[in-house]
């Protein structure tokens, strides 16, 4: 990883259209209730019906879209050397665009199927390169810079009520109004995105509204499972109270590293992910902790095998000349989010994994941690309005580390010729919103 900093400046615009912008499903999130200077955007929502009894009558519809362009450049970079996977010196500013329809249909008592079409297009700096904690969370999603159309989720969400009691749950992305029972078990199938049931945070977890570091919006060191666009097929399990959630999943990996087609043999290459959530009081004041651990398997090689082809043969070590069916990575992650006043709210993540088999699907980091704070803009008469800031350190292992140095190449790092230490990554933000036009447009600098 690059000692230097670097100075990264970037400008999000979001088009909620009739949708406020977010990875994560809201009716799965824990705690139910958003805390302040969560994102503020609303969607533009039906009316909710009640029957005479006062009841919130459930509806069978769901329909909101989102649209979201990020530019983003930096400043003329002075190195001692580049290679081909180095942040470009100079280049010119890079646009993606990323959007999305959320449609929802309930099919029976209990279950509703989930379909989003998504069209995404442009580039990342440098073709998202040379960052491990890259700086535009939306460029996973981008797989040729043309604007293309594909399926993004399409999954049937089965939910089985544990008890009489009931909370209402609005009209929103991948959620259909009507009421929800305070204590469930979930059954999620069909194709999905891991991240919008796990790993989530209040104040970072969502490259449209919030951060954009690739290390903010998820923990680093949790290799995910996902396609190139960051989407896998597979099933979620979740057990669901007010104080606490349990969720399990196993999914497809890619059949390559950070490859855009899924391997089906589920036999030989899989990911399986548990999540512990439980929310808390402190002070008076609403927080959550999570802990996650997860294992994938798929045919991965191992850095050490490729250092020593490479020191046997004279050439640069290569990752895909010593790929083997069954190995594995594993690690863990722990995520916290604390409100502190009406407006201020605080987060923490801590990841690792083993690091020894190569990154095979999120980002080229084996350890990270980051710390951050979010506020309304209430003190300045903007109450819908957010500002973030964030500091992240990520690291790679020693075997990584030692396979880089000898020249070889990840899908997102890798020059050869660099003394490999940590990557400090600061991100401030500012979301203006401008709710008559249900858009933000989101200033960010990188450093």
């Amino acid at each position: 990883m690059l000692k230097s900093t670097i100075l990264l400046l970037g400008s999000a615009l979001l088009l909620a259209g009739s949708a406020r912008a977010q990875v994560t499903p809201p009716g799965t999130a824990t705690p139910t209730t958003p805390p302040p200077a969560a994102p503020s955007q609303e969607p533009i929502r039906q009316p909710s019906a009640t029957t005479q009894s006062g009841r919130v009558q459930p509806r069978n519809w769901s329909l909101h879209f989102q649209q979201t362009l990020i530019d983003q450049w930096h400043n003329d970079l002075r190195t001692p050397y580049a290679g081909t996977y180095s942040l470009a010196d100079r280049e010119s500013a890079k646009l993606s665009f990323t959007s999305t329809l959320f449609i929802g249909r309930r099919l029976w008592k209990g279950a509703v199927l989930y379909f989003n079409p998504e069209v995404a297009g442009g580039s990342g700096l440098s073709g998202a390169r040379g960052i491990a904690g890259f700086p535009n969370g939306e460029t996973f999603r981008i797989g040729d810079p043309s604007p293309n159309l594909y399926l993004a989720r399409l999954y049937l969400r089965q939910t089985f009520a544990l008890g009489a009691d009931t909370d209402v749950d609005e009209d929103d992305l991948n959620q259909l109004a009507g009421p929800r029972p305070r204590r469930y078990f979930a059954v999620n199938l069909g194709k999905l995105s891991v991240a919008d049931f796990f790993d989530q945070n209040s104040y970072s977890h969502d490259p449209r509204t919030q951060f954009m570091n690739w290390s903010l919006m998820s923990a680093g060191a949790w290799d995910y499972a996902a396609n190139t666009r960051g989407y896998t097929v597979g099933g979620v399990l979740e057990y669901v109270t007010p104080a606490f959630a349990l969720r399990v999943a196993s999914t497809l990996l890619p059949t390559y590293a950070n490859d855009p087609t899924l391997n089906f043999h589920y036999g030989t290459a899989h990911a399986e992910t548990v999540e512990l959530t439980k929310t808390y009081r402190l002070g008076g004041r609403q927080g959550t902790v999570r802990a996650l651990g997860f294992r994938n398997v798929a045919a991965m090689a191992t850095y050490r095998s490729a250092v020593a082809l490479g020191q046997a043969t004279g050439t640069a070590p290569d990752v895909e000349a010593v790929r083997r069916a069954g190995h594995t990575k594993v690690g863990f992650g722990l995520n916290a989010e604390q409100t502190l006043t009406s407006n201020v709210g605080v987060f923490t993540r801590v990841s690792y994994n083993d690091g020894r088999n190569e990154t095979w699907a999120f980002t080229e980091i084996d350890q990270s941690a980051s710390l951050g704070v979010a506020s309304t803009g209430t003190r300045w008469h903007r109450p819908d309005d957010r500002l973030g800031a964030a500091v992240v350190v990520n690291g790679i292992s020693t075997e990584h580390r030692a396979y880089l140095a000898a020249g070889g190449y990840g899908f997102i790092i890798g020059d050869g010729a660099l003394d490999y230490g940590l990557e400090q990554v600061g991100e401030v933000y500012y979301s203006l919103s401008l709710p008559r036009y249900h858009a933000s447009i989101s200033p960010s600098a990188h450093h």
